[in-house]
């Protein structure tokens, strides 16, 4: 395994994560199909392969995902980093959802209790609240830093101007700063390089990695007539937005690149985003063993430049203003004087 700080912190975590998503039943049983003793297995096949990062949420499977995951971590919870989410409907009143100081300390309470433990290494708001002032959301998550209840903080699927003024003010007022951001990142979907991605290398905020295979697509299990598969994520989860038949054009290079290294899709795949800077952490889910087994294998593939290139330019996001409008500005002798 390898290991990264995230962020500007002085946590380590391993640069594969394991997401639990998976765990527990619920009304997505595309997703929500893993069982205890399936979980325990894989909970100990990611430990033993030096994963020390955890991820979970307190929307998963109506919170199952973190009863298990605190439970099978037992014993090893000093030894790893946990990270679980808050800012979801947790209930049927309307203040048991979102982003405002009272749903806030709530949802950390029950994610305590669930998790078994005293603290939350990482916890991360896992959406925006355009009903709660920024403000209150900051300084509720510092008051869950300075009761030592969370260790560190961090948002998920925030635009990039709205993160950039969470950090300004956090800054300003001297309250516990965003180590980390959870975004979706992958081959198929590199919108977080216009901006997202820029902001958080420049303010020091790590970039964690949900969903590295868009879906289990990447994964190359998938062809034009198994998409409904109803074995497979996509045939009741499947959320992210892309052209499926340009998806399966950029699957033909990955599949010619895991050719050539006797690997799989999968691993291509992640080990691409490994090689991407300003990626902290890629976190890998399974519901089986042999799928965590393959994710793993990732960790020592290196593609060469040649492969990283061929990779980056089939899935080149179109270039937007105003980043077009600036790149068009840098003329070759601007480019030659600042060297």
């Amino acid at each position: 395994m390898k290991y990264a700080r995230l962020g500007n912190s002085g946590l380590i975590v391993s640069k594969l994560a394991f997401g639990a998503m998976t765990f527990g039943t619920g009304n997505l049983p595309s997703v929500y199909k893993v069982g205890p003793s399936a979980a325990r297995q894989l909970v100990d096949e990611a430990l033993a392969a030096g994963i020390n990062f955890f991820d979970t949420a307190d929307g998963y499977a109506d919170g199952q995902s973190e009863e298990m995951l605190g439970q099978l971590l037992g014993s090893r919870r000093q030894e790893v980093v946990i990270a679980t989410k808050g800012g979801f409907r947790a209930g049927p009143a309307l203040v048991q959802s979102g982003l405002s100081r009272k749903h806030l300390f709530a949802a950390a309470e029950a994610s305590l209790k669930r998790l078994g433990t005293d603290y939350i290494d990482l916890y991360i708001v896992h959406k925006t609240d355009p009903f709660t002032p920024l403000e209150e959301t900051l300084e509720a998550l510092n008051d869950l830093v300075r009761q030592g209840k969370v260790r560190y903080i961090g948002f998920s699927n925030w635009p990039a101007w709205l993160a950039a003024k969470a950090v300004q003010i956090q800054r300003e007022r001297g309250w516990a700063t965003f180590i980390s951001g959870q975004m979706y990142y992958s081959l198929v979907g590199r919108d977080v390089e216009y901006d997202i991605l820029p902001f958080m290398k420049g303010a020091g905020v790590g970039l964690t990695v949900w969903s590295p295979l868009a879906g289990g697509f990447l994964s190359g299990k998938y062809s034009r007539s198994n998409l409904q598969d109803p074995d497979g994520r996509l045939s009741g989860f499947d959320i992210i937005p892309f052209d499926k038949e340009w998806g399966f054009t950029v699957l033909d290079h990955v599949h010619s690149i895991a050719d050539a290294h006797g690997v799989t899709a999968a691993q291509v795949s992640l080990a691409w985003l490994l090689s991407k800077n300003g990626v902290s952490s890629v976190l890998v889910g399974a519901s089986k063993m042999s799928q965590l087994e393959d994710n793993l294998k990732a960790i020592d593939l290196e593609l060469t430049a040649e492969e990283m290139l061929l990779l980056d330019q089939a899935t080149q996001p179109r270039p937007l203003y105003p980043n077009w409008f600036a790149d068009s500005m840098l003329d070759a002798e601007h480019m030659k004087a600042l060297g």
